[in-house]
């Protein structure tokens, strides 16, 4: 009789601890079957409830990095990068721990918080548990200088990975199209208005070069003709407001420029590069 009662209670203790684990399978599949169905909000309820039923921590990790990439897909950036550190946190496991540092950097380099996914991305290349990552580190990187709108310095990450890699190549083709901020303003102290034409932006750059000449030639002609008031009059009020003013223009023109050029790149990235982004 003891011995059909043991068998009986060790059965029911089986029963108890196998079916809660069946439910969480469950549980962790209808989680992600909704996140590919991009429903992340009911996804997110399915896998904290996950979490709350899961006392031996078995889907910590996994749930939570789930969680932290759902809240990436709605640009929930602050939530994604929590969730993920609790992935980390909740793994001792080198491939898991891995994962979700990548994670946490591609969201940084989303944030353009650039400092951030850099210190990390320098952690991962000084840990010897992932010196075999070393290609998708310098990858990451380069992304991380691309949205920062340092497009020699992305070129410089792709092209470790691979001197014909497609990422270097539209990189260098982005750098050789930008301005030389510094450039602009060098021109326009030395030829009022070359700035400006040297930004395509050619009518500011005639009309520019033209007051300047008139008012430079006015505020001469008063000096030579003695009228000093006048001259200092018009020197100081006209002629190097414009001057000045066009110098400030040259500048704001390449700066304006190169964010345009930078924006359609990024434009271009997200819509036609098929390769893996942030």
């Amino acid at each position: 009789m003891n011995f059909v009662n043991s068998t009986l209670l060790i059965i029911l203790f089986a029963v108890i601890v196998i079916i809660p684990q069946d439910r969480l399978d469950e549980q962790l599949t209808k989680a992600k079957t909704l996140y590919s169905h991009e429903e992340y909000f009911s996804s997110i309820t399915e896998l904290k409830r996950l979490i709350f039923f899961d006392t031996n921590k078995k889907y910590s990790c996994t749930a939570n990095e789930l969680i932290g990439e759902c809240y990436k897909q709605g640009a929930k950036f602050s939530d994604a990068l929590n969730y993920f550190t609790r992935a980390e946190i909740a793994t001792t496991i080198p491939s898991e721990i891995y994962n979700c540092r990548i994670n946490m950097i591609k969201i940084n380099i989303l944030r353009r918080t650039t400092g951030r996914a850099l210190s990390l991305i320098d952690a991962l290349e000084k840990d010897p548990r992932f010196t075999m990552k070393k290609e998708e580190i310098n990858y990451w990187k380069g992304w991380a200088y691309i949205f920062s709108d340092e497009w020699d310095k992305a070129s410089d990450q792709f092209g470790r990975i691979s001197p014909e890699s497609e990422l270097k190549r539209f990189c260098d083709s982005i750098d050789n199209k930008k301005y030389s901020v510094i450039k602009a303003k060098l021109l326009s102290y030395f030829v009022p208005g070359a700035g400006q034409v040297y930004t395509g932006n050619y009518l500011s750059g005639i009309l520019s070069l033209g007051w300047n000449i008139l008012w430079g030639y006015t505020t001469i002609t008063a000096f030579q003709a003695n009228r000093i008031f006048d001259g200092i009059m018009v020197g100081d009020l006209l002629w190097l407001r414009f001057y000045n003013g066009n110098n400030q223009n040259a500048e704001k023109f390449a700066v304006e420029k190169n964010l345009e050029i930078s924006n359609n790149a990024l434009i271009y990235l997200q819509n036609v590069y098929t390769g893996v982004k942030p």
